[in-house]
């Protein structure tokens, strides 16, 4: 279908994360705040970029008209993600809460998640085949669009006090402390946040390539891909 050919175009847009991120700072207050909610060795990401929805989700701008509850088995059908020929992303956990805070930390985000009246966090946990890299997909259903992209703007300088909660696996884990990267992405009603980091803990060099585990961490968007296409019947 066109539309998922389009999938490609659209997430492209996540490219510009590592150097969009490049020339974020630090944020203080934020970094007192998950230490005293996690502790001082809490898994956080130490850079996020945000973005807003491309017009393809605009059917998707009211959960009204998209009333079907997610499913595990729907965000996470694929066991593997593609990152090139040779590495893959493995689904190692995953898990969905009809009870959004369960799925986030921070006071002011599960505020923020509330008053958009946050129905389902769907997180997916995934260790690269080559045993260096840990990623996690978490997908928020809220209200509506607006509700969405307001979300995504305020994490810009909220993630460091409130983001995701970590999934664990005896296959990967974020490590206490380490560095990772996240992104967020209004999807419509829907809220994609991308999280990435290596198992060691050690931040990226010129051979880590975060760009290309992005896009394929976002291959979970497919179903909101296809919840676009049940709605329009086309790429609209």
């Amino acid at each position: 279908m066109v539309i998922i050919a389009t999938v490609v175009a659209v997430l492209a847009g996540g490219t510009g994360l590592v150097v969009a991120i490049a020339n974020l700072g630090t944020y203080a207050p934020e970094r007192q705040s998950s230490a005293a909610v996690l502790g001082p060795d809490a898994a956080v990401p130490q850079v996020f970029h945000g973005w807003g929805s491309p017009k393809l989700f605009d059917p998707l701008a009211e959960r009204t008209k998209d009333a079907k509850a997610l499913t595990e088995k729907e965000v996470f059908s694929q066991s593997e993600l593609a990152v090139s020929k040779k590495l893959k992303l493995k689904l190692v956990a995953k898990q969905l809460d009809a009870d959004c805070s369960a799925a986030l930390w921070g006071g002011t985000l599960l505020e923020r998640v509330s008053d958009a009246a946050c129905t389902q966090a769907a997180r997916g946990l995934y260790a690269s085949s080559d045993g260096r890299y840990v990623g996690q997909y978490t997908l928020l259903n809220l209200k509506d669009g607006k509700s969405a992209a307001e979300l995504v703007e305020s994490l810009k300088t909220l993630y460091r006090g409130g983001w995701a909660r970590p999934l664990t696996s005896t296959k990967a884990s974020f490590p206490g402390g380490g560095y990772s990267e996240a992104g967020g992405y209004a999807l419509g009603h829907y809220v994609g946040l991308v999280w990435i980091g290596k198992l060691d803990g050690a931040e990226p060099t010129t051979k880590d390539d975060f760009v290309s585990l992005t896009l394929a961490l976002r291959g979970a968007e497919k179903a909101v891909y296809r919840r676009v296409v049940a709605i329009t019947g086309s790429a609209g």
